[in-house]
């Protein structure tokens, strides 16, 4: 039976970027070197690293005054070494769910933080407006999509003051406008690779200006180097993840790049949220107007809660594979991340209509 995998990450993978992966294990660059083995000082490994980068550039059209890093530590590590560098009094943060929370949280080491608003009063089930940035702030934090809850900022917002956004669980899933960031960061088990990899994209000017000493790993200038194929190379990076996000982004740039994944990923969404809405046995849990294209988001619709335990079952007997929602939340979850297909998405449709019909 066909698995349809939507977990929430470590997540579906581009199958060309799996068999790759395979291949370079048992030799990578034609060296009879596999690649958990290599050296990261070969001049095959600087190859990868200065393309990984360059496919970055490419597809986010990041301009020359940016550097990007892979990094180790997980998105977690960045809501401390953000601040580090970047906090000199105060910043500002928005809060939408609980990894904003936590960002917010450590970034209480370096100074004051300013929670400009919060959708934790509806379990963080939409994104906040009308909220007011201040202009005191040295930045302004933001969680772009919220995996756990199913919420999404869907533009690039703008901010009197420097902005700074994790985009974990959906960079890569749609053009960005990286002008408007001071930084962006995220792990990349979502779109852009397995876990161990974690990428920051900081504009140059704005390191070293925050008036504290730093350790040598978490100051981001110790990860620039004089062109690409030293960047991140100050440590031996997690080799292994960055040559599977080089090969996942290679299939994204091959299948079209961003404008190409939006697209697709806006399609996949309709075609889950529209059987969501139709069927009288679900419900969403998101905001309509904040729904992530990401991370759909659903429960049993009020009068059928017992039947919980029995679609999960249903759905695992139908070859459905992560979809059981966050404890925080409940019910169900669908990541459906570039790399999904939508056959899989057509998959979890029908199961929902077969279900349907059984319960009429």
């Amino acid at each position: 039976m066909k698995k349809h995998n939507f977990n929430a990450g470590p997540c579906v993978l581009p199958k060309e970027a799996i068999e790759s992966a395979i291949e370079a294990i048992r030799d990578f660059d034609n060296t009879g070197i596999g690649i958990l083995e290599i050296s990261h000082r070969t001049p095959g490994w600087e190859r990868v690293m200065a393309e990984t980068e360059q496919l970055w550039r490419d597809l986010l059209n990041i301009p020359d005054d940016y550097a990007v890093l892979f990094l180790g530590g997980g998105a977690s590590t960045q809501f401390f070494e953000v601040p580090a560098n970047l906090m000199k009094k105060k910043a500002a943060y928005l809060q939408t769910g609980v990894w904003a929370k936590k960002a917010a949280k450590e970034a209480k080491f370096y100074g004051e933080v300013e929670i400009v608003a919060s959708s934790e009063d509806k379990t963080y089930s939409y994104i906040p407006k009308g909220y007011t940035i201040p202009t005191d702030a040295d930045y302004f934090h933001i969680t772009t999509n919220n995996t756990i809850y199913g919420t999404e900022i869907h533009e690039d917002i703008d901010s009197p003051v420097m902005l700074v956004a994790d985009m974990s669980s959906d960079i890569m899933s749609r053009p960005v406008d990286v002008k408007k960031y001071g930084l962006i960061y995220g792990g990349a088990q979502k779109n852009v690779g397995p876990a161990g990899v974690t990428f920051v994209i900081v504009r140059k000017d704005i390191l070293g200006q925050a008036g504290r000493n730093l350790q040598t790993m978490v100051d981001y200038r110790t990860h620039i180097g004089d062109e690409p194929r030293n960047n991140s190379m100050f440590n031996t990076p997690p080799v292994f993840s960055i040559f599977v996000m080089h090969e996942t982004l290679k299939w994204v740039k091959e299948l079209g790049g961003l404008e190409e994944m939006y697209k697709r990923n806006k399609k996949k969404a309709e075609l889950l949220y529209n059987e969501i809405d139709r069927n009288p046995l679900f419900v969403g849990t998101a905001a309509k107007e904040d729904r992530s294209l990401m991370n759909v988001c659903f429960v049993m619709a009020p009068g059928h809660e017992a039947l919980e335990s029995e679609f999960m079952a249903f759905a695992k007997e139908k070859g459905m594979v992560g979809i059981k929602g966050h404890r925080s939340v409940g019910g169900f979850r669908a990541s459906i991340y570039n790399a999904c297909p939508i056959e899989s998405v057509e998959a979890l449709v029908a199961c929902m209509q077969e279900f349907e019909k059984m319960h009429k």
